[in-house]
């Protein structure tokens, strides 16, 4: 779709590789890249991550970092098909996003966050004259139903389970 302001829409897979959690964000300096990889690597000695930024300025490259190859080829690969202004991809192995997301959005750069997710997503993208902007994220598929007790009751067996909850 395209408006007289030259604006037009693109949906960008971002599906994390299998096994894998994605966090996928905007931040404002290159610095992130390294802030990024700090702040994972002090969150869990057992994480393996991967990740990557598109400069919006200056050379305008792919900063990528991990401790993961196949995580940082893998989040370099997603970051360069969103080919948007500031946005970062994380990947995650070994670790959860609900283990870093904190400490992820506390990072300075860290504008948003917009999702953290092991399911097949999609990014919704603005692109004009001047570039592309992820406007959003399509996180998996819509709900089937509403739970029923027993439904209820395997969630929070399951919290437990992984020790979320006691």
């Amino acid at each position: 779709m395209t408006g007289a302001t030259g604006l037009r829409f693109e949906v960008v897979d971002a599906t994390p590789p299998s096994g894998a959690n994605l966090i996928l964000g905007q931040a404002h300096f290159v610095k992130t890249v390294e802030d990024l990889h700090e702040t994972l690597a002090a969150a869990s000695p057992r994480l393996r991550f991967g990740v990557a930024f598109c400069e919006a300025s200056g050379p305008r490259l792919v900063r990528f970092s991990g401790n993961d190859p196949e995580l940082a080829d893998a989040a370099t690969g997603i970051a360069a098909e969103l080919a948007a202004g500031h946005c970062f991809v994380v990947l995650l192995r070994d670790g959860f996003p609900l283990n870093v997301l904190n400490a992820v959005k506390a990072l300075a750069e860290v504008c948003t966050v917009f999702c953290a997710s092991a399911n097949p997503v999609q990014a919704v993208l603005a692109v004009t004259g001047q570039g592309r902007g992820v406007l959003g994220v399509v996180d998996g598929e819509p709900p089937l139903g509403v739970e029923s007790d027993a439904d209820r009751a395997a969630r929070h067996a399951l919290l437990r389970e992984l020790g979320y909850k006691l």
